[in-house]
């Protein structure tokens, strides 16, 4: 999938107008702060993980990391990031573009709690180079998450 996905994926919720695309990389936190000119926390990273052969999603901000006895709590595995070709098969974006939107079929989206403390946050928009601007109950909503989860620790 690509940013033209994600482009008709949110322009069908009515919030393609929200899609911001730059000129350089977007593909890490710290890239994607710097072109917004935002603070990296406020980046909602997508962490992409396999849990009973599927792909569940957990999109946090950007200063969080997975704790992986949080994880195993939650979903009752240990927590294993999926492979670039696991990415393009089971969740439908290429690395440094992975978000919650327009993924594929059976792929689950959980928000964590690290993103409650922001008003606005900033996911990917399915490519490298692309961002989306969204108050958390947007990317609730677009992202059709499964809900909320707890499986991250902030510094």
């Amino acid at each position: 999938m690509s940013i033209e996905t994600v482009t008709e994926y949110l322009r069908e919720r009515g919030a393609a107008d929200k899609i911001r695309r730059f000129d350089v990389s977007s593909a890490t936190v710290a890239l994607a702060a710097q072109a917004l000119g935002c603070e990296e926390a406020r980046i909602a990273k997508t962490m992409s993980f396999l849990v009973d052969g599927c792909a569940v999603l957990i999109v946090c901000a950007g200063d969080a990391k997975v704790n992986s006895a949080k994880f195993k709590a939650t979903f009752h595995t240990k927590a294993k990031m999926l492979t670039a070709e696991q990415l393009a098969e089971l969740v439908g974006h290429a690395p440094g573009g992975v978000c919650p939107f327009a993924v594929n079929e059976g792929c689950v989206t959980w928000l964590d709690e690290s993103l409650k403390r922001f008003d606005i946050v900033y996911p990917a928009a399915g490519n490298a180079a692309s961002a989306v601007e969204l108050t958390v109950e947007e990317l609730e909503r677009y992202s059709r998450s499964a809900g909320w989860v707890d499986v991250c620790v902030v510094p």
